[in-house]
């Protein structure tokens, strides 16, 4: 696009994003701001713009993405695009980029904050003290300095938290599989090797996990009642991690001291059990993100990015797919899914402590194009769910670096007994673990061919699960049965023989995988893995 088509572009500003921001786009494009459009007149007139800017309270529907004729970009000034229809967007071959770093610093300030006023109980002292009561004694409080704070989830905001929090003379200690051990080491952390290891240390406890199906209600009663006694709780990230009875549970028996709470389980609410009769609880009303500056750096960082789509430049925080070469893209596509699917196993199989290393080798016919994006997928599949962001194919890259998880790839232009394949390698913790799928038919629908070092072919699903074993009559058997048992229907199974190694007795050992109908819960696992014979089991929702 040349520099006069771009002066000639429309961009609509539907929400205050901060002046800076828009300055920026009326240096480049004709804009037009609909502060006080209402629904019914933004669906009338987005037909006239070639890029929208937004926050969180204009939902860019399929609809209305259908009536942007001339649309070519969607700005949202904010990390979430929960209200924006990405897919739809795709589809129209619609560029959708956020601000995913306008607001780690404010969410890192605002959790220390709380600690502060946690430690020193400075909201109930204010409140005392201008109701006309001098209780200087009652709200003493307690120091920082030579406490150990503890961190469920090290991503960007936990980390810049822990360096905040050393200046008070803090000892911190920190869990996230997900961030490789150096760096630990730089931020000077002390890393644990699971969540109980912070809970039996810590003295204060702040979480920053993401919010997944996995760690909703992840600070639940057999949590705290792992944790110190007069253990102070903190919550800036995501409404749902902390299961709310067990924490007022904790506060009524004394177990937990206090706790710090910005985020809720549903928003806006007004009626909260913790809201009042408990002194030793300090509430804001979601304001992690909501400072000037995060309004501003949001409002700036996404109308960069309008600015680069519209003119013809990186769009370096897209949420959708970045631009590929046409014939690569047509050749690429039907390995997406493969090598998504193919990095969230090897993640899901991989049980060390954290990740070091993660390698993608692309062989046969598709080393000879662009791979990168198998590669971000490959990422994308490792780290969805497991970082505080969304993760997608423009930030994977940046996320795994930022958690000290180097990524290797490489090409191969022979693939033994295929004529494409894809290997993945998880470096976690001392542990090695390879998987490897290729694509069968007109559609190339996704197959594991191997995983342990052991070859079978396998269509992959929704649920997998595989199992060492020693390599003996009757166990693909044991296993139908219970998984029959509790109602679980095996939906295709594969054996490999003879993994290097053995079993105590020196048998070989045979690998099984197969996938179910239904997730297999931990305990159905265990069970299994009990039984006489059995070395290991996992499994790995792909969903």
């Amino acid at each position: 696009m040349s520099s006069a088509d771009a002066q000639r572009a429309k961009v609509l500003v539907a929400e205050n994003v901060g002046d800076s921001g828009i300055e920026l786009l009326r240096e480049h494009f004709d804009v037009e701001t609909g502060f006080d459009w209402d629904g019914e007149q933004l669906a009338q007139r987005i037909g006239e713009f070639d890029g929208i800017l937004i926050r969180s309270a204009t939902k860019m529907t399929a609809d209305l993405i259908e009536r942007g004729e001339r649309l070519r970009v969607i700005g949202r000034a904010g990390v979430g695009v929960d209200n924006v229809d990405v897919p739809a967007a795709t589809r129209r071959g619609i560029v959708v980029a956020n601000a995913p770093q306008s607001n780690v610093v404010t969410a890192a300030e605002h959790t220390v904050a709380l600690l502060l006023a946690l430690a020193r109980n400075i909201p109930q002292a204010h409140a005392s003290l201008t109701s006309g009561k001098w209780e200087r004694s009652k709200f003493s409080g307690v120091e920082l300095y030579d406490k150990t704070l503890g961190i469920i989830g090290f991503g960007r905001i936990g980390q810049l938290v822990a360096q905040r929090v050393r200046g008070f003379g803090m000892h911190v200690i920190a869990f996230d599989p997900f961030v490789a051990a150096e760096r630990y080491r730089e931020l000077g952390v002390e890393k644990a090797p699971d969540p109980e290891a912070v809970y039996a240390r810590a003295d204060f406890i702040t979480v920053h996990l993401p919010k997944t199906d996995e760690t909703k209600g992840f600070i639940d009663a057999a949590a705290i009642a792992k944790m110190r006694d007069g253990v102070r709780i903190l919550n800036v990230a995501r409404g749902g991690l902390i299961d709310d009875v067990a924490l007022q549970a904790g506060l009524d028996s004394g177990k937990v001291a206090g706790a710090a709470l910005d985020v809720f389980p549903s928003e806006p609410i007004t009626d909260y059990p913790l809201f009042s009769g408990y002194p030793n609880v300090i509430v804001t009303p979601h304001l992690g993100a909501s400072t000037a500056e995060a309004t501003d750096r949001a409002g700036f960082q996404s109308a960069e990015q309008v600015v680069a789509a519209l003119t013809g430049g990186v769009v370096s925080t897209a949420v959708n797919i970045p631009s590929v070469g046409a014939e690569d893209m047509e050749a690429l596509r039907p390995f997406l899914p493969l090598a998504e699917q193919l990095g969230r196993l090897a993640m899901g199989l991989a049980k060390g402590s954290s990740v070091e290393r993660i390698e993608a080798a692309f062989m046969g016919r598709i080393a000879d194009l662009d791979t990168r994006l198998l590669t971000l997928a490959v990422l994308v599949g490792a780290l969805r769910g497991r970082t505080e962001e969304d993760v997608n194919f423009v930030n994977a890259g940046s996320l795994a670096e930022e958690r000290g998880i180097v990524v290797e790839e490489k090409s191969v232009t022979e693939a033994e007994d295929f004529n494409e394949l894809i290997r993945v390698t998880v470096h976690a913790g001392g542990e090695r673990v390879a998987v490897a799928g290729t694509g069968m038919g007109p559609a190339q629908v996704p197959h594991l061919v191997e995983v342990w070092g052991q070859r079978f072919t396998l269509e992959l699903s929704e649920n997998v699960t595989v199992f060492r074993y020693s390599d003996v009559p009757g166990m693909i058997g044991r296993v139908g049965s219970v998984f029959g048992e509790h109602g679980i229907n095996i939906s295709s199974a594969a054996v490999g023989r003879h993994v290097k190694g053995g079993d105590a007795a020196g048998k070989g050992l045979a690998a099984m995988a197969v996938t179910t109908s239904d997730a297999v819960a931990p305990d159905v696992l265990d069970e299994i893995v009990a039984l006489d014979g059995f070395v290991d089991g996992r499994s790995v929702t792909l969903a």
